[in-house]
């Protein structure tokens, strides 16, 4: 909430100057305009009417006066001239008319009392002042009289008299005791108006005898003690024992009871009275009434209502007041005195009478030489007052005349008047009541126009306000004031613009454009005069940025913006308060610039804080509220009511809330004889519910408290309540989590969740375990077991089942009969080994396996599957045995199939099944032998490119890794490369599969070719290796290198992710980004940018058993990317399981990694020197990330890059799968098949069972079958 005020400094000097009207002036309190003019007396200062002075100290009686010249002064004392020169007490202080009475010398006061009246007197008249009465203040001893002691009757009224000394002015009155300690009052004993101290009823306690009234008189300081009143109460039983002892039992009647009656009224007395008080005064009313009940009192007014706003009641409502009464006040008002037995009034009538008072005292006025004017003195009272008029202190009827003036009531009519018309007049208002006494001079006087107000004055206001020039002027006549905007501007006329009489200007609008010079003018005929002024009109100060509603919780920090715009010209200052208060004297109350910040908040920052900005001109504010939260604080007075056996209500008293509404309550428990110190939760409730009905269970010695929550925290638990034993009783439950389960062959565990220690329910907790086998009709065989929670039957048979119970029991009973459980006693190995194992080859990489399941008798446990061991015996392609890795993959459930994925090509293999339950493994069947048949090989393990000639080169490769069969050929197609990146035609060759070396001749010179080489079996081609190579260029003539661009994009997959490689030709410092997408969808590409500029990057996060294209680009290079890879990720199978004892080969197969690993360094080397690769190329390989090289997935070796075709293909869709991916053959069999089919299966080491995953390249395009590249006769005329 934002709050402004202007403050304009022209209107402080409007209080300056009086009105003035056409026909009357008044001087200016100017002081050099004072020292110049002729002016009446003028009484400033008096005495009080009814003057009651000290007799102790000095009488001064004040009567100051001015005019000019400077008057003198004279008194009259009791009518008469009072001659302060024959008085040695009296004398008057200089420059003054003040009387000062020396008494302190043996003077008394009284001799000094009387009626005095001071008069003021110059050439131009005489002031006198009012009648100034001296009376000595006087504080009286109290008579001396014997005061009875009063004894009292329990239930009478009593009425204490203090009466007194008659003071002047009148005592105070007040009771107090002897200790100097205020008697105490109430609704049945209180004081009344006259000071008498009055009891509605007395009652034992009353009995005291130092009630003692006092006086004080303010006046003399002083205070006089009335002597102590002894006051005895008896009682009905008191009173009916004394009278018991002095009477015999015949004449013993007994005192009457305490009776009850109706209210009477001590004061005042009768059923009516009246009351005159005068108007302004404070109006009292009295009504104190006795009877038993205390009477209540209750005030009304006939006809009308009690005056709002200045009615009080006071002496609990006994008395009426009235402030500032009025003649409307006039009437009747009535007290009612009510108790149960009835009621009584009385009824006032007051009268309002008035002294008189002004409608319109007289004025000065100063008129020019023949001008008119009046002087006006009405006044009213009750009764109407009458108006005398005197002239320079003597009665009008018997002054000189003056043929000027006519007296016509309480109106003077002035009329020509001259210089010698200068009087000072006197109106004197009087009734019954009192009197009024003014003065008011006719000043005479011929004066030119004169401009009080400075020159060249400068205003400031701020826009929007309105401002306000003074001009300040005197003259005689009255001069007419006019103002002008400029030097030589047009008078100022219209609504823009308010004309004071006394000269000021006001723009009730100021808007920057009122900035300027203002002149105004004053002439009579006397002459004329002006002066200059100047106003400014500043911009307002804004807060633009106010504080905020601001939420904290206790011990935080919070701060308050508070940011201005202000006019430049002035300098602001920025306060901030604190409940319109200033702020603590605190450390923790930063002040910024535009901020204030409260650090470690608590609670008593809580509040409203303001930041008020000021001027010179303008003040404006802004206020926020701090609302300062935190965790409650903790309920207490915890209670316990309604304990039952197995029920109790708590109660208790929330704590501070801390600003933050409580959301519920969190009821715990303690048990004190089973979990001492541990503390449960048992139920929560509202924030709104201070009881909660809690249920309860035997035998626990419960101690209960409360947490209060809301939306900061949980407080604080309460104190805890007092504890509650409840009964003991037979347990309610039985033990849960009930097993039968065997740990051996022979024996049947039983095991429970035994009961917590409250559920016992009583001492003597124990547990009857009962137990007999299933459909045989033995009878239940029982144990009684105490503290344990396991029990061991032993001599079973091997894995039956049992109907198992266990229940609980203390030294009061059982409970409940518990429910039965199925259970089995302990397993054994299985018997027998399937049979009838059979072998189905689907593929050269898949296999399909049956058997025949074994008899559940003889499994002697659970059945949880079928186990297959297999191994690879030999290649038989290489004719050589090989370390036997065993592989396992388990079948769950009851089956008889199942499918083995991964296999290797044309190799031999054997295998055995196991059937499986909770206890292990079986015996296994008799070995099984079989043969996969051949599959296409893998790439040629190498192709280099050596002796480069202008017309021939020599090419060498190596044998596939995996040949899967009988190599029957080699393919190699090559095709030249132009330097806009186009392909020429596509040369294909055949060579027999018993060669490793090949020259090509007849090639063009300086021409780059790209060239495609792979192997094939019967079965068909395998992947293929690309490489690139350029023929000696020409005598001198130089080949223009073809760059940039990217080749050999290889993709390795896995099940989830993909190793991509490629090789770059062109410019260092390139960073390149991979694509990839799934194949043949609409799909936009999927972006991933590579760190750095390596060649390889690791594409994550794939789904299993998809094609994927791919493709690779470099950043700021427009348009330019590599072509289009597809490669196909492993589809999720069930783990391999490698057997523990297989793998004594591990340190043989990392040296050999090792050895593997420099070898390939070394090739890749020698093939980088004379292949014609690149610097980029070498720096690749060199700080290549080994985290993220493809992996072999044979035996875990680091595999090379090979390189793959990097531009778009010739024919789209001509591709195969990338190299590594199981080609698809047709097949009937379901994925479930797969060792627990998609869903995996893991072995008891945890380890994924099964994996099969390949990869093939892709075929190379041919140029003649593709509308994108050009006709081979355009083609190889476009090369260099």
């Amino acid at each position: 909430m934002m709050t402004k005020k202007t403050i304009s400094a022209s209107r402080a000097f409007l209080i300056l100057f009086l009105c003035q009207m056409i026909t009357a002036l008044e001087v200016p309190l100017d002081p050099i305009l004072l020292k110049e003019l002729s002016q009446p007396p003028t009484i400033t200062q008096q005495s009080p009417k009814d003057y009651i002075v000290d007799p102790r100290e000095n009488i001064v009686i004040q009567c100051e006066a001015k005019g000019k010249p400077p008057p003198s002064f004279s008194w009259t004392r009791n009518g008469t001239h009072f001659d302060i020169d024959k008085d040695a007490r009296v004398t008057v202080k200089p420059n003054s008319g003040t009387l000062v009475i020396n008494i302190m010398n043996g003077g008394k006061a009284e001799a000094y009392e009387g009626v005095y009246q001071c008069t003021a007197r110059n050439e131009r008249g005489a002031a006198i002042s009012n009648n100034i009465v001296i009376r000595s203040s006087r504080s009286p001893l109290w008579t001396k009289e014997k005061v009875e002691p009063k004894h009292v009757r329990e239930g009478d009224p009593l009425v204490l008299h203090c009466s007194p000394p008659v003071g002047l002015p009148p005592p105070i009155i007040f009771w107090m005791d002897n200790s100097f300690q205020r008697l105490p009052q109430n609704e049945r004993v209180s004081q009344g108006l006259n000071g008498d101290l009055y009891f509605s009823n007395v009652k034992p306690e009353d009995t005291r005898e130092d009630y003692i009234c006092y006086a004080r008189f303010n006046h003399t300081q002083t205070i006089q003690q009335k002597q102590p009143i002894s006051v005895k109460v008896f009682s009905m039983d008191s009173l009916n024992e004394t009278i018991s002892a002095n009477l015999s039992g015949t004449d013993f009647y007994g005192a009457k009871p305490l009776t009850e009656r109706r209210p009477t009224l001590l004061t005042p007395v009768g059923s009516t009275s009246n009351k005159v008080e005068l108007r302004g005064n404070v109006l009292l009313l009295e009504c104190i009434a006795e009877g038993l009940p205390t009477p209540v009192i209750r005030w009304i007014k006939e006809g009308g209502e009690l005056p709002i706003n200045r009615t009080f009641f006071e002496n609990f409502k006994k008395t009426l007041k009235i402030i500032e009464v009025s003649e409307a006040d006039s009437g009747k008002y009535k007290c009612v005195a009510r108790n149960p037995l009835g009621s009584t009034h009385h009824t006032i009538t007051v009268t309002v009478k008035a002294a008189p008072y002004w409608i319109t005292a007289p004025r000065n006025l100063v008129l020019s030489p023949g001008e008119d004017g009046t002087l006006i003195c009405r006044a009213n009272g009750n009764p109407k007052p009458n108006i005398s008029w005197l002239t320079n202190g003597v009665p009008i009827a018997i002054a000189p005349e003056d043929p000027s003036r006519k007296v016509d009531g309480d109106t003077i009519i002035f009329s020509d008047v001259q210089e010698r018309s200068s009087a000072v007049y006197q109106c004197n208002a009087s009734n019954e009541y009192g009197y009024l006494l003014a003065n008011a001079f006719v000043n005479v006087l011929a004066e030119p126009p004169r401009i009080l107000t400075p020159a060249n004055k400068l205003y400031q206001v701020i826009a929007n306000n309105p401002a306000l020039l003074d001009c300040a002027f005197f003259g005689s006549p009255v001069p007419e004031i006019e103002w002008f905007k400029g030097v030589k501007g047009s008078i100022l006329r219209g609504d823009l613009y308010v004309f004071h009489d006394n000269g000021t200007l006001e723009i009730p609008v100021a808007q920057k454009d009122s900035t300027g010079t203002y002149t105004c003018v004053a002439r009579n005929k006397l002459g004329k005069v002006q002066n200059e002024v100047h106003l400014e009109v500043k911009d307002p100060t804004m807060i633009i940025k106010q504080p905020e509603y601001k939420i904290i919780q206790r011990g935080g920090q919070v701060s308050f913006e508070c940011t201005i715009k202000h006019d430049p010209t002035l300098i602001p200052t920025i306060t901030w308060v604190k409940d319109n208060g200033e702020l603590p004297d605190d450390e923790r109350f930063i002040i910024h610039k535009d901020s204030l910040a409260i650090m470690n908040v608590t609670d008593k920052d809580d509040g409203t804080y303001t930041c008020v900005a000021n001027t010179t001109l303008d003040s404006v504010s802004a206020s926020a509220v701090l609302t300062v939260v935190d965790r409650p604080n903790p309920p207490f007075d915890l209670e316990l009511t309604d304990q039952l056996e197995r029920s109790i209500q708590l109660s208790w008293i929330p704590g501070y809330d801390n600003n933050s509404p409580i959301t519920n309550f969190v009821i715990e428990y303690e048990d004190g004889m089973h979990e001492p110190g541990v503390w449960h939760y048992q139920t929560e409730v509202r924030g709104t519910q201070t009881t909660v009905q809690l249920k309860l269970s035997p035998y626990v010695n419960y101690s209960f408290r409360v947490i209060a929550v809301n939306e900061i925290g949980r407080s604080q638990p309460s104190e805890a309540s007092e504890q509650y034993l409840t009964k003991a009783a037979k347990p309610d439950e039985n033990p849960s989590g009930v097993q039968g389960i065997g740990s051996e062959p022979d024996n049947l565990v039983i095991i429970w969740e035994p009961l917590k220690g409250f559920q016992s329910n009583g001492p003597g907790l124990q547990y009857k375990v009962s137990w007999r086998q299933k459909d045989v009709g033995d009878e239940w065989t029982s144990v009684i077991v105490a503290n344990v929670s396991k029990y061991i039957v032993s001599g079973t048979p091997t894995f039956v089942p049992y109907e198992i119970k266990v229940q609980a029991l203390n030294d009061l009973g059982y409970a409940p009969e518990p429910a039965e459980v199925i259970g089995h006693s302990g397993e054994d190995l299985p018997m027998v080994a399937p049979g009838n194992v059979q072998v189905h080859i689907v593929n050269s990489t898949l296999a399909k396996v049956h058997w025949d399941p074994v008899p559940l008798k003889t499994v002697r446990g659970r059945l949880q599957g079928y186990r297959i061991y297999y191994w690879k015996v030999q290649s038989l392609s290489k004719r050589r045995r090989r370390h036997v890795e065993k592989k396992i993959l388990t079948f769950s459930g009851n089956k008889t199939h199942g499918m083995l994925p991964g296999l290797e090509p044309y190799s031999s293999y054997k295998l055995n099944v196991r059937v499986v339950n909770g206890k292990g493994e079986g015996p296994a069947s008799p070995d099984k032998l079989f043969k996969t048949p051949e599959g296409v090989p893998s790439s040629p393990s190498f192709l280099k490119i050596t002796n480069p000639t202008l017309d021939s080169l020599t090419l060498e490769w190596g044998l596939p890794t995996h040949p899967n069969g009988v190599l029957i050929a080699y393919t190699l197609k090559f095709q030249p490369i132009n330097s806009t990146h186009e392909f020429g035609p596509l040369v294909e060759i055949r060579i027999p599969a018993n060669e490793t070396s090949l020259i090509l001749s007849n090639l063009n010179y300086s021409t780059r070719y790209k060239f495609y080489f792979y192997a094939q079996t019967s079965v068909g081609a395998g992947s293929q290796i690309t490489e690139e190579a350029v023929t000696i260029m020409d005598e001198g003539k130089m080949v223009r290198p073809v760059y940039p661009r990217i080749r050999n994009v290889t993709a390795s997959a896995a099940e989830t992710y993909a190793n991509i490689s490629w090789e770059y030709e062109g410019p260092d410092h390139v960073n390149f980004y991979v694509e990839y997408g799934v194949a043949g969808s609409k799909e936009d590409w999927k972006k991933d940018i590579v760190n750095g500029s390596r060649s390889f990057f690791v594409l994550k996060g794939l789904t299993p058993g998809t094609s994927y294209k791919v493709r690779v680009g470099a950043e700021g290079l427009s348009g330019f990317v590599s072509s289009e890879d597809v490669f196909e990720t492993g589809p999720a199978m069930a783990s391999r399981q490698v057997d523990i004892a297989t793998q004594g080969w591990f340190i043989g197969l990392m040296c050999a990694v090792a050895l593997l690993i420099l070898i390939l360094l070394i090739v890749c080397f020698i093939r980088r020197n004379k292949g014609g690769k690149y610097p980029v190329k070498e720096k690749e390989d060199a700080h290549a990330d080994p985290e993220i090289q493809p992996m072999k997935e044979d035996d875990g070796t680091f595999g090379e890059y090979s390189d793959a075709e990097d531009h778009k293909p010739l024919k789209k869709g001509s591709r195969t799968p990338s190299d590594r991916t199981v080609k698809k053959e047709d097949s009937d069999d379901s994925l479930v098949d797969y060792g627990e089919g998609v869903n995996g299966q893991f072995n008891e080491d945890g380890s994924f069972i099964g994996q099969y995953s390949g990869k093939k390249e892709k075929e190379p395009a041919e140029g003649n079958e593709s509308s994108e590249a050009p006709s081979p006769v355009n083609a190889m005329n476009s090369f260099v």
